[in-house]
């Protein structure tokens, strides 16, 4: 692979005018945040170690969520446009040397976040 042959494909995306860089560019969403990792990066009180992988950045799963959404497709189908799609990658910020979370772990995250108790106001 070239130097710039990652910026001569978003160049080409852009040109399209894809809607995940508007979308990405509006939506504030550090301001979603500390409610997302209420749930998401709780641990359970019994977990008495820190072995095992780390977990996903609460945004890009909550990203990766808002993809199978806008686009109809189910966890595993995302995981596979994750592999083959540079817009996919561009809006949750990652590299294309980066890995892209599993079919599991969307699902985890949905059900995890699907508890109504993070959306209750203070």
């Amino acid at each position: 692979m070239g130097f710039f042959d990652v910026e001569n494909r978003y160049a080409v995306l852009d040109a399209k005018h894809d809607p995940l860089v508007k979308i990405k560019a509006v939506v504030p969403w550090k301001a979603f945040r500390s409610r997302l990792e209420q749930v998401w990066h709780s641990q359970p009180t019994s977990c008495k170690s820190n072995a095992g992988r780390k977990p996903w950045d609460a945004i890009v799963m909550f990203k990766a969520i808002i993809l199978c959404s806008l686009y109809n497709l189910s966890d595993d189908q995302f995981e596979c446009q994750m592999h083959a799609r540079l817009s996919f990658v561009r809006f949750l910020g990652l590299a294309l040397e980066n890995k892209v979370p599993d079919a599991k772990t969307v699902w985890l995250c949905r059900e995890q976040l699907s508890q109504p108790c993070i959306w209750a106001y203070d």
